[in-house]
């Protein structure tokens, strides 16, 4: 007599059932996270630095800012801490543009007078933008420190590297003989200041603004066979 088969044991339930392929998580990766974050709060910083040039750093308010963004103000605090930050920030972000565009122009290479004259279009390109004009239009008077000196360091450098051109094209014979800080100092100033007075919109682009007012710098007012005398 054959011995009795031992019974199967009954299939779990879904036992045979196929696994489910996982499903991507409609949560943004954390580098997308990141990367949208850092948008928004570009935006905000971009949309400030207009405000500030348009009506000055102390007739802005957060609220103002949020209000042009069409978000709640307390939504503004998940990007910055306070109106202070934003003004640091964007006056850094001006200045990290002309030092960029600086450091550019030295690499492209040439004489003292190609790469002087490539740093001053770079200059006056960047305070005729809303984060260059934040350098002109506020300045750093109004960032407490340590940050006021950080930033006051920032412009040394671009001085400095208007001092090194002048004093190499001076040294090559391609500049006429100078103080190099006192030089500087009227390229800077006078670029600078198209920052304060240019309109988007205006007679002259901004093109058409830098153009002259480097050509000016580099080539001087007086006409051909004229030379000034010191003190007339």
């Amino acid at each position: 007599m054959a011995p009795p088969s031992t019974p199967r044991a009954a299939p779990k339930p879904g036992a045979h059932r196929p696994r489910a392929l996982a499903q991507p998580s409609p949560w943004p990766q954390a580098p997308v996270r990141e990367q949208q974050r850092e948008a928004k709060r570009n935006a905000v910083l971009s949309t400030a630095a207009q405000m500030f040039n348009e009506r000055g750093f102390h007739a802005t308010s957060l609220d103002d800012i949020a209000a042009r963004l069409q978000v709640s103000k307390p939504t503004l605090y998940y990007y910055v801490k306070n109106k202070d930050e934003i003004l640091l920030e964007c006056v850094k972000k001006g200045l990290h543009l002309i030092l960029e565009g600086i450091e550019a122009s030295r690499q492209a290479g040439g004489n003292a007078v190609d790469q002087l004259r490539a740093c001053m279009q770079v200059y006056a390109d960047i305070v005729t933008q809303p984060f260059g004009m934040c350098i002109i239009r506020i300045g750093d008077e109004e960032v407490p420190e340590p940050s006021r000196t950080e930033l006051r360091r920032m412009k040394s450098e671009i001085d400095q590297a208007f001092r090194r051109l002048v004093v190499q094209g001076v040294q090559e014979g391609t500049l006429a003989p100078c103080d190099p800080k006192m030089t500087a100092f009227v390229i800077a100033g006078a670029l600078s200041w198209i920052g304060r007075w240019y309109q988007r919109g205006g007679e002259y682009t901004a093109a058409q603004v830098a153009e002259q007012c480097i050509g000016t710098l580099m080539h001087g007012v007086l006409g051909p066979g004229h030379v000034a005398v010191a003190g007339r």
